[in-house]
């Protein structure tokens, strides 16, 4: 299966400057844990929730004073729509994250594919290697 089918299809990413208060705001309103950050029109990394926590909140950083680019995680690991999800779940488990941006072939974000988009479109069960990899990244 390609991960086209598979991946949530609403997908955005906010600019590096952006307030990481306004990241909150948006992961809060659309229930998701990370935000891809770019610049120039090409994206540099992710924000999710955990480097809100750990890179913000517990650091005493002032949320409205932070830009998204000051706490994101560094770089970009995506897939392509035409991948396969089995490909997918490889890149996953070799870099122990649970969540890809999706670009298609002209480097548009258009979805990001998660841990609940594979177990959905396989039925229900994340392969078990895949969920150890991406459990040891926390142990």
């Amino acid at each position: 299966m390609e991960v086209s089918r598979a991946m949530h299809r609403k997908a955005d990413w906010v600019s590096a400057d952006t307030p990481v208060a306004e990241v909150a705001r948006i992961m809060k309103a659309s229930d998701i844990g990370a935000v891809p950050v770019g610049r120039n029109d090409r994206l540099i990394g992710m924000i999710t929730d955990r480097d809100i926590a750990l890179r913000l909140v517990a650091d005493g950083h002032d949320p409205a004073q932070t830009r998204a680019e000051q706490i994101m995680t560094p770089g970009i690991v995506y897939c392509r729509t035409r991948q396969s999800v089995e490909d997918a779940i490889g890149i996953m488990e070799k870099r122990r994250i649970r969540r890809l941006p999706v670009i298609d072939d002209d480097k548009r974000l258009v979805g990001m594919l998660s841990l609940g988009d594979i177990a959905h479109a396989l039925g229900g069960d994340v392969p078990g290697d895949l969920m150890q990899a991406v459990a040891a990244h926390h142990r």
